[in-house]
């Protein structure tokens, strides 16, 4: 099972980032609690990758074809404005778990909607680091199953 990690604009600042929303763990810390939960969980490899450019998170996603087989993803702020990542994420039929580390439901209003939630198998939020380890275990069991 190989699953990919991608992180969206300003990921890269967590743990500096208004840790009263988004929590004090940084990104690498994050990685490296994903990387621990994957060897418990017996998942074959995970890629990490980050970026602030929509381009290159859409590119990360096509690369994936026939090579990945689920994307765990915090679009962070592209969620809310970006059909290509959408777009993206359709044209390569990946099953995908999209998270966020704060409750986006709690935020603006502009926030509450992403392009991505009603294509994703599930949508994980509001729980600041451990939404990253939420969404691996369910995306982990939504393999599985489908392996099954």
């Amino acid at each position: 099972m190989k699953i990919k990690v991608i992180n969206g604009p300003n990921l890269n600042m967590f743990g500096v980032r208004q840790p009263e929303t988004y929590g004090a763990t940084t990104l690498e810390q994050i990685n490296q609690a994903l990387a621990r939960l994957g060897e418990e969980l017996g998942i074959g490899s995970l890629e990490f990758f980050q970026s602030n450019i929509e381009g290159e998170i859409v590119e990360a996603i096509q690369q994936s074809h026939k090579r990945i087989d689920g994307i765990l993803i915090n679009p962070a702020a592209y969620g809310h404005t970006s059909i290509a990542i959408r777009d993206a994420l359709l044209a390569v039929s990946i099953p995908f778990v999209e998270v966020h580390a704060s409750n986006i439901y709690k935020r603006e209003e502009f926030r509450h909607k992403t392009y991505l939630s009603d294509i994703a198998e599930g949508v994980i939020t509001g729980f600041s680091a451990d939404s990253y380890l939420l969404g691996l275990r369910a995306l982990h069991t939504i393999l599985k199953n489908k392996t099954s």
